[in-house]
C-alpha cells in the first residue's frame, strides 16, 4: 500500500467508527487504492498553484479550486473573509488568504472537523525551477507535504465516503484556510468557533514518517529582540560609539542553550539585522527566535530563562529589549484522543 492510501486509511478509520463497518475493512481499502490515481493528480493540481501566505492572488485562485471540488462532492461551500478586527503577529502579512468551508451532512449524530491549509513558505517564482513531478513511489513538489497533501487527503476522504455511501455521521465540516503558516492570524476565531461545535477533530498536517495520527501538536512563539545603541563613525571615532550589534551576538550566542530535547522545547534564532552603512557603528540591531512547546507551562519557564539572561549585557549604555509572543498555544493530549487514534489504526 502506498503512503498516501495509508493516510487516507488512517483517517477514514477515525471517521468510520462504528464497530460493524470496522469488522469489514476491506471494501474501504479497496476503495482507497481506486483513489490512488486520483489523489495523485489533485496533488499536481494543487501544488501548480503557488499560494504563498502573502499571495493572495495565488490563495484566491486555490481557494476557488477547493471550493469547487467540495461542491462537486455535494458539500455547501462558503468562502470566509478574515475579520476586519483580526489579531496581527510580527509575521502578519498585510493581508491574509480567505478560508473555505464545506458542509457534509449526514445520517448520523457524531460531528466531525477536518482541517487542513492551503498556504504555503517558499516564495512565488520558484515553481518554475521546481514543478510537481512522480519519482517511483515518491510524489515531489513545492508545499506538498505542507500542506497540499492534506488538502488533497480532505478532498479524497470526502470522495472515498461517498463512493462507499457511508453516511453514519451527523456533520463532516472541511475548513481549509490560507494562513496557517503565519499563526493563523486571520482565521484563528473561525478554527476555534469550529472547534467548538464538533465532537472530533483531525488537522491533516504531515505526521513525518511516522504514518500515525499524532495526539499533540507544538505550540508556537516568537522571540523578537531589540537592541538599541549609539552611532558613531567607524573609521573616525568608533569608541564614541555603542554597538548594538556587539550587544545582539551578546545576547544570541548567550541564549544559544534554551532547548530541551526531554520536554520537547526548542528554541532557534532564526532572523537578524543591524545597522545602515559599513563605515557606521550600528546604533540598533534585531533578531528573531522560533520557539516552539509541547507543555502549555513552558511558556513562562522558557521567557523567564532568557529575561534572567538578559540582564547580562556585554556594551555598556546600549538598551536591550524583548518581546515573547506566544502566537498559537499546543495541543495536548487527552484520553478520547487516544482512544479515537488508537481505534483509527487498528482500521
Amino acid at each position: 500500500m502506498t503512503r498516501s492510501s495509508r493516510f487516507l486509511l488512517v483517517v477514514l478509520g477515525a471517521l468510520i467508527s462504528t464497530w460493524a463497518f470496522a469488522q469489514s475493512a476491506e471494501p474501504v481499502r479497496t476503495r482507497v487504492q481506486q483513489e490512488r490515481q486520483p489523489y495523485l493528480d489533485t496533488l499536481r493540481d494543487l501544488v501548480s498553484i503557488e499560494s504563498g501566505s502573502s499571495d493572495v492572488e495565488g490563495l484566491n485562485r486555490i481557494a476557488d479550486v477547493i471550493a469547487g471540488r467540495l461542491r462537486a462532492l455535494g458539500g455547501e461551500v462558503e468562502l470566509v473573509d478574515p475579520p476586519a478586527n483580526m489579531v496581527r503577529f510580527e509575521n502578519t502579512p498585510p493581508r491574509t488568504g480567505k478560508s473555505v468551508v464545506g458542509r457534509f451532512r449526514g445520517t448520523g449524530t457524531k460531528r466531525i472537523l477536518l482541517l487542513a491549509h492551503m498556504d504555503t513558505v517558499y516564495l512565488r517564482g520558484m515553481l518554475a525551477k521546481e514543478p510537481f513531478r512522480i519519482d517511483g513511489d515518491r510524489a515531489h513538489g513545492l508545499g506538498i507535504a505542507d500542506d497540499k497533501h492534506g488538502v488533497a487527503l480532505v478532498l479524497h476522504t470526502i470522495s472515498t465516503l461517498k463512493a462507499l455511501n457511508f453516511r453514519d455521521y451527523g456533520l463532516i465540516t472541511v475548513l481549509i484556510n490560507g494562513d496557517e503558516e503565519v499563526s493563523s492570524a486571520g482565521s484563528r476565531t473561525l478554527i476555534t468557533k469550529l472547534g467548538s461545535e464538533h465532537d472530533l477533530v483531525l488537522s491533516c498536517e504531515g505526521a513525518g514518517q511516522e504514518e500515525s495520527i499524532r495526539l499533540t501538536t507544538s505550540g508556537i512563539a516568537a522571540v523578537q529582540l531589540k537592541v538599541t545603541g549609539r552611532a558613531s563613525h567607524a573609521g573616525g571615532a568608533p569608541e564614541q560609539g555603542r554597538n548594538a550589534l556587539y550587544e545582539l551576538a551578546h545576547q544570541i550566542l548567550q541564549t544559544r542553550d534554551l532547548s530541551n530535547p526531554i520536554t520537547g522545547l526548542k528554541m532557534n534564532w532564526t532572523l537578524a539585522n543591524a545597522g545602515s552603512a559599513r563605515n557606521v557603528i550600528p546604533a540598533e540591531a534585531r533578531a528573531t527566535a522560533d520557539v516552539r512547546v509541547l507543555r502549555l507551562a513552558d511558556y513562562d519557564g522558557i521567557e523567564k530563562q532568557l529575561r534572567d539572561r538578559m540582564r547580562l549585557q556585554l556594551i555598556p549604555d546600549t538598551k536591550v529589549d524583548m518581546v515573547f509572543e506566544r502566537t498559537r498555544p499546543p495541543l495536548e493530549a487527552t484520553a478520547a484522543a487516544r482512544s479515537v487514534a488508537a481505534h483509527a489504526q487498528r482500521i
